[in-house]
Protein backbone atom coordinates (compact mmCIF):
# COMPACT_ATOMS: atom_id res chain seq x y z
CA UNK A 1 0.00 0.00 0.00
CA UNK A 2 2.79 2.59 0.68
CA UNK A 3 4.47 1.58 -3.18
CA UNK A 4 1.23 3.14 -4.62
CA UNK A 5 2.07 6.73 -4.13
CA UNK A 6 5.81 6.41 -4.64
CA UNK A 7 6.36 8.84 -2.13
CA UNK A 8 7.75 6.74 0.78
CA UNK A 9 9.05 3.84 -0.24
CA UNK A 10 10.50 3.05 -4.20
CA UNK A 11 11.38 -0.36 -5.38
CA UNK A 12 12.26 -2.15 -8.15
CA UNK A 13 8.88 -4.68 -8.82
CA UNK A 14 11.17 -7.34 -8.42
CA UNK A 15 11.95 -6.66 -4.88
CA UNK A 16 8.04 -5.84 -4.68
CA UNK A 17 7.93 -10.01 -5.52
CA UNK A 18 10.72 -11.22 -3.59
CA UNK A 19 9.79 -9.69 -0.44
CA UNK A 20 6.66 -12.23 0.04
CA UNK A 21 8.70 -15.18 -0.81
CA UNK A 22 11.40 -14.33 1.62
CA UNK A 23 8.41 -13.64 4.37
CA UNK A 24 7.33 -16.99 3.33
CA UNK A 25 10.13 -18.71 3.86
CA UNK A 26 10.46 -17.18 7.35
CA UNK A 27 7.31 -18.59 8.51
CA UNK A 28 6.10 -14.93 9.11
CA UNK A 29 3.13 -15.07 6.45
CA UNK A 30 0.64 -17.97 4.60
CA UNK A 31 -0.58 -18.00 1.37
CA UNK A 32 -3.62 -18.82 -0.24
CA UNK A 33 -5.28 -18.94 -3.89
CA UNK A 34 -8.27 -17.27 -4.75
CA UNK A 35 -9.62 -16.38 -7.99
CA UNK A 36 -9.10 -12.96 -9.82
CA UNK A 37 -10.51 -11.69 -13.37
CA UNK A 38 -7.58 -13.48 -15.58
CA UNK A 39 -5.73 -15.88 -12.66
CA UNK A 40 -5.89 -16.82 -9.89
CA UNK A 41 -4.23 -14.74 -7.41
CA UNK A 42 -1.79 -14.89 -4.16
CA UNK A 43 -2.79 -13.79 -1.17
CA UNK A 44 -0.99 -13.20 2.07
CA UNK A 45 -1.45 -13.29 5.57
CA UNK A 46 0.74 -12.74 8.03
CA UNK A 47 1.40 -15.73 11.21
CA UNK A 48 1.46 -14.82 14.68
CA UNK A 49 5.51 -15.20 14.60
CA UNK A 50 4.91 -12.94 11.32
CA UNK A 51 3.06 -10.42 13.44
CA UNK A 52 5.64 -10.36 16.25
CA UNK A 53 8.06 -9.72 14.20
CA UNK A 54 6.51 -6.99 12.46
CA UNK A 55 5.22 -5.25 16.11
CA UNK A 56 9.28 -5.26 16.72
CA UNK A 57 10.23 -3.77 14.17
CA UNK A 58 7.55 -1.12 14.52
CA UNK A 59 8.56 -0.70 18.18
CA UNK A 60 12.47 -0.19 16.75
CA UNK A 61 13.92 3.31 16.86
CA UNK A 62 12.88 4.76 13.58
CA UNK A 63 15.96 6.82 11.96
CA UNK A 64 16.61 9.49 9.49
CA UNK A 65 15.31 7.68 6.00
CA UNK A 66 18.16 6.59 3.36
CA UNK A 67 17.37 9.06 0.53
CA UNK A 68 18.76 8.19 -3.09
CA UNK A 69 18.01 11.74 -4.22
CA UNK A 70 19.01 11.65 -8.53
CA UNK A 71 18.23 15.37 -8.21
CA UNK A 72 19.94 16.51 -5.68
CA UNK A 73 22.86 14.50 -7.28
CA UNK A 74 22.36 15.64 -10.83
CA UNK A 75 22.69 19.15 -8.83
CA UNK A 76 25.81 18.48 -6.54
CA UNK A 77 27.98 17.31 -10.02
CA UNK A 78 26.65 20.50 -11.68
CA UNK A 79 29.93 21.74 -12.85
CA UNK A 80 30.48 18.81 -15.18
CA UNK A 81 27.59 20.03 -17.29
CA UNK A 82 25.66 23.42 -18.10
CA UNK A 83 23.07 24.86 -15.70
CA UNK A 84 20.77 24.50 -18.95
CA UNK A 85 21.26 20.64 -19.07
CA UNK A 86 20.67 20.58 -15.52
CA UNK A 87 17.49 21.88 -15.82
CA UNK A 88 16.56 19.65 -18.72
CA UNK A 89 17.33 16.86 -16.95
CA UNK A 90 15.15 18.08 -14.00
CA UNK A 91 12.21 19.11 -15.81
CA UNK A 92 10.83 15.29 -15.11
CA UNK A 93 11.21 15.76 -11.75
CA UNK A 94 8.22 18.23 -11.58
CA UNK A 95 6.08 16.09 -13.86
CA UNK A 96 6.74 13.72 -11.05
CA UNK A 97 5.34 15.76 -8.50
CA UNK A 98 2.07 16.31 -10.29
CA UNK A 99 1.59 12.63 -10.99
CA UNK A 100 2.39 11.74 -7.08
CA UNK A 101 0.08 14.15 -6.49
CA UNK A 102 -2.57 13.45 -8.05
CA UNK A 103 -2.11 9.82 -6.23
CA UNK A 104 -2.00 11.34 -2.84
CA UNK A 105 -5.28 13.05 -3.61
CA UNK A 106 -6.79 9.66 -4.70
CA UNK A 107 -5.03 7.52 -1.26
CA UNK A 108 -6.73 10.58 0.64
CA UNK A 109 -10.07 9.58 -0.91
CA UNK A 110 -9.77 5.91 0.24
CA UNK A 111 -8.86 7.02 3.46
CA UNK A 112 -12.51 6.18 5.11
CA UNK A 113 -12.42 2.98 3.11
CA UNK A 114 -9.92 1.72 6.46
CA UNK A 115 -11.54 3.68 9.47
CA UNK A 116 -9.20 1.96 12.12
CA UNK A 117 -6.19 3.40 10.34
CA UNK A 118 -7.86 6.83 9.31
CA UNK A 119 -6.27 9.07 11.24
CA UNK A 120 -2.70 7.32 10.63
CA UNK A 121 -3.42 7.96 7.16
CA UNK A 122 -4.37 11.36 7.24
CA UNK A 123 -0.65 11.85 9.57
CA UNK A 124 1.06 9.98 6.64
CA UNK A 125 -0.68 12.59 3.99
CA UNK A 126 0.34 15.53 5.84
CA UNK A 127 4.12 14.57 5.46
CA UNK A 128 3.65 13.22 1.70
CA UNK A 129 2.27 16.38 1.11
CA UNK A 130 4.63 18.36 2.83
CA UNK A 131 7.67 16.24 0.67
CA UNK A 132 6.08 17.30 -2.33
CA UNK A 133 5.62 20.90 -1.72
CA UNK A 134 9.17 21.09 -0.22
CA UNK A 135 10.67 19.09 -3.62
CA UNK A 136 8.19 21.91 -5.86
CA UNK A 137 9.62 24.92 -3.39
CA UNK A 138 13.44 23.45 -3.96
CA UNK A 139 12.57 22.66 -7.66
CA UNK A 140 11.44 26.43 -8.27
CA UNK A 141 14.46 27.65 -6.42
CA UNK A 142 16.99 25.62 -8.82
CA UNK A 143 15.28 27.05 -11.82
CA UNK A 144 15.14 31.08 -10.71
CA UNK A 145 18.57 30.23 -10.00
CA UNK A 146 19.86 28.37 -13.62
CA UNK A 147 17.50 29.85 -15.57
CA UNK A 148 18.06 32.39 -18.25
Amino acid sequence: MLGRGRVFFTSSPSQVYKEPKRLLALGWVTTEKEPARTRSRTRYRLTRSGREALRAHLRAPAGWPRIQHDAARRLFAGDLITDAEILESLAHLRRDIETLEAALETNLARIPTVPHRARYARLLHGLARRLLDAHRDWLDDVERELGP
